[in-house]
């Protein structure tokens, strides 16, 4: 099974992208999970990706801002649309799906903006309802739990490109640093560095500055584990692919995939 998630920066925008990825793969993903969809779920392009094998689609979204997906080859179970709280679910940012016994999280951090602003206050509170939320209803040691997507978070100096130009900005704060190790102390393990502990790959590059083929960017998309699955994960990846194209433009983002065997 190959799981991938991708903030694709508004699925109208980058439906014809991604499609031509996923023939450029050979539709090969077999659970597609999109963050920061930019429509209302009336509005997201079901039958297209009905038509290259993600049968089952569920959809969280909100008009133009944020808004998750989750689509898959395998029958899929909807669990929750959200965290159960009112303030935070306004913003359309998680979407709780089910393959079999795999919880599969779909996630799309807030970005946080400058220190001091509301948006950054919020991004704070954001996590630690997210950990509490995580902590009340999973069992991350013994129940299969995959927690991905767009978390707006570079968790360690060698996931920046220049930890000293980038120190104590968004992404980067210390305090932002502690909430994510907060969330894997539940348990959860960062796939990519569980299989690449030194290696150098980032996820994302502004538009501005041809940064993409400088490769000045941040890893801040995850697949994180729950310690069950570690014996089925076989490998992790960043295709860049999509994100090199110039036409149709791409997101700012590329997917990241992980391979797993034996697990569906």
């Amino acid at each position: 099974m190959k799981i991938c998630t991708f903030n694709v920066n508004s699925i109208k925008a980058r439906k014809d992208l991604v499609l031509q990825w996923l023939k450029h793969r050979n539709y090969d993903i077999d659970v597609l999970c999109f963050q920061e969809i930019k429509v209302e779920e009336k509005n997201f392009p079901f039958d297209e990706f009905r038509s290259v094998g993600f049968i089952y689609q569920e959809v969280l979204g909100q008009k133009a801002y944020n808004g998750v997906a989750t689509l898959s080859k395998f029958p899929m179970d909807r669990v929750l649309d959200g965290l159960n709280h009112d303030y935070f679910d306004n913003q359309k940012r998680v979407l709780i799906t089910k393959i079999n016994d795999v919880y599969i999280i779909n996630t799309y951090a807030p970005h946080g903006d400058l220190r001091g602003g509301e948006k950054y206050y919020y991004k704070l509170d954001w996590y630690k309802h997210f950990i509490s939320f995580l902590k009340e209803n999973f069992d991350v040691n013994n129940q299969k739990v995959i927690l991905l997507g767009d978390l707006n978070i570079a968790l360690e100096d060698k996931d920046v490109y220049d930890p000293i130009l980038l120190k104590d900005s968004i992404g980067t704060m210390p305090e932002e640093r502690e909430l994510l190790r907060n969330l894997l102390d539940l348990g959860f393990i960062d796939s990519f560095r569980f299989l690449y502990p030194d290696k150098i790959q980032f996820t994302w590059w502004d538009y501005i500055g041809g940064a993409i083929w400088k490769n000045e960017g941040m890893r801040i998309d995850y697949i994180l584990i729950s310690k069950p699955l570690v014996k089925y994960l076989k490998d992790v990846e960043v295709d860049l692919w999509p994100r090199r194209r110039r036409d149709p433009k791409p997101s700012d983002h590329a997917p990241v995939i992980a391979t797993f065997e034996g697990l569906i």
